[in-house]
C-alpha cells in the first residue's frame, strides 16, 4: 500500500475489521462488490428519474460498507447523497446539487474496490502488469 492509497482507505480500520471477520472477510467483499455495484447502478437511475426517494437506501447500503472497511471518503460521499436526498424528500423537491457527487460515486468506488483487491491479493497487481 502507498502513502497515497490512504487518503481513500484507513488501512488501520481495514487491517481491523479483516482481523475481527477473520475467514469471513473475503466473503464480506464479496458482499460489499456485489452490493456496490448494484447501489451505485440504482443511485444513477434514480438520478436519471428524478427520484429522490429511491436514492436513500442504496446510498445507505453503500455508506454502510464502505465505513465498515475504512474506505472514509466513499462513505462520506454517499452519506451526503442519502442526507440531501432525505432532506429533498422532506422539502418534496429533487436533489439536483447532486449531480456533481453522483457523478464522482463510480469512480471513486472502483478506486476503493481496486485498492482493497490489490490489498487482499497482491498477486492481481502483478498479473496485471505482466499483461
Amino acid at each position: 500500500m502507498q502513502d497515497s492509497d490512504s487518503s481513500i482507505i484507513d488501512w488501520d480500520i481495514f487491517a481491523r475489521a479483516r482481523a475481527e471477520m477473520g475467514p469471513g472477510f473475503i466473503r464480506i467483499l464479496g458482499y460489499f462488490r456485489e452490493d456496490g455495484e448494484t447501489a451505485i447502478e440504482r443511485i444513477e437511475q434514480a438520478m436519471r428519474r428524478r427520484d429522490a426517494a429511491a436514492l436513500v437506501r442504496p446510498a445507505q447500503t453503500l455508506e454502510t460498507g464502505a465505513h465498515e472497511l475504512g474506505a472514509a471518503p466513499l462513505s462520506e460521499l454517499a452519506e451526503t447523497i442519502e442526507t440531501t436526498a432525505r432532506r429533498a424528500i422532506e422539502m418534496r423537491v429533487f436533489p439536483d446539487e447532486l449531480i456533481p457527487a453522483v457523478s464522482r460515486l463510480r469512480p471513486l468506488y472502483r478506486e476503493t474496490v481496486d485498492l482493497v483487491e490489490r490489498e487482499v491479493n497482491p498477486l492481481a497487481e502483478r498479473r496485471r502488469v505482466r499483461g
